[in-house]
């Protein structure tokens, strides 16, 4: 992996390498480190894993605006991941007069819209009166396929030449309930070479399966330093086998990251915001 600092503006093509740059890598109330949002960017193609409260202006600080991102795939419905989303919506609809790819199953397509986004962006201006706008005015859907054989849910889509594996996650839930009924979140595997865990409680099942199954060679892994049913803590993750520690960056922290020491405690370090990575 070789790691190269911001320039200017987000660079949102390349020569076709598989790249990595965070708008965000911090926890959800994080103002510092702003939220844990990331563009993959291969070749002419790139994709924007979730679009939080602040990522409009997270994206700003880096002279780039939100409405050049023209694919999204928002991994569950916390604010920190896809608050930013009616903004986009309306940004593109209003001012661009595009609309943007969203990678989305049918399920989450109709929890996404239902639960979060219909309140303010059913009510548009071009419409009929008592005709309301649906998510389909605002986003193409890029419709996942579900794989077969699997432990879990895992959904297959493309965005031009990036390929996206999208592994259901243990965030929120109850207990004993069935994959159809618990809180919908994914973590993402990108070109079966890198693994975003998105938000997930401390799984090692999760991620033995998909480091047997894939063997990516590089991990990054949501983390927060206290106890929780609904996070994987830094003192749960340094439990790890310590050949996956090696590979694992950390994102998703609280602004007191730095009372800690990751690489010593054998992981690949924390991911920062304003780098490429590129792999």
């Amino acid at each position: 992996m070789k790691i190269t600092k911001f320039r200017k503006k987000i660079q949102l093509t390349n020569d076709g390498s598989l790249q990595f740059f965070f708008a965000g890598t911090g926890g959800a109330f994080n103002k510092t480190h702003f939220q844990n949002n990331l563009i993959v960017i291969k070749g002419k193609d790139h994709v924007l894993i979730d679009c939080g409260s602040l990522c409009p202006y997270a994206l700003k600080t880096f002279n780039t605006n939100l409405t050049e991102i023209r694919a999204f795939l928002p991994t569950h419905s916390h604010s920190d991941h896809i608050g930013g989303l009616e903004e986009a919506a309306f940004l593109n609809f209003y001012i661009t007069k595009q609309k943007p790819e969203m990678v989305i199953t049918d399920q989450y397509k109709k929890i996404l819209w239902e639960d979060s986004l219909k309140g303010a962006l059913s009510y548009g201006e071009e419409k009929n009166p008592g005709v309301l706008f649906t998510f389909d005015d605002y986003f193409s859907q890029i419709r996942p396929v579900e794989l077969k054989g699997t432990p879990r849910p895992v959904y297959e889509a493309n965005v031009g030449s990036i390929n996206l594996k999208l592994i259901r996650t243990r965030h929120v839930q109850c207990p004993g309930a069935d994959w159809d009924n618990i809180f919908y979140s994914v973590g993402v595997l990108i070109d079966n070479r890198v693994f975003f865990s998105g938000d997930t409680k401390f799984d090692p099942s999760l991620l033995n399966w998909v480091e047997k199954t894939f063997n990516p060679e590089w991990i990054f892994h949501e983390c927060i330093f206290a106890k929780s049913s609904v996070h994987s803590s830094y003192e749960e993750l340094s439990t790890l086998p310590l050949e996956l520690k090696k590979k694992m960056l950390l994102c998703h922290y609280s602004e007191n990251y730095r009372d800690f020491s990751p690489k010593k405690d054998g992981f690949a370090g924390f991911a920062e915001r304003g780098l490429y990575y590129t792999f």
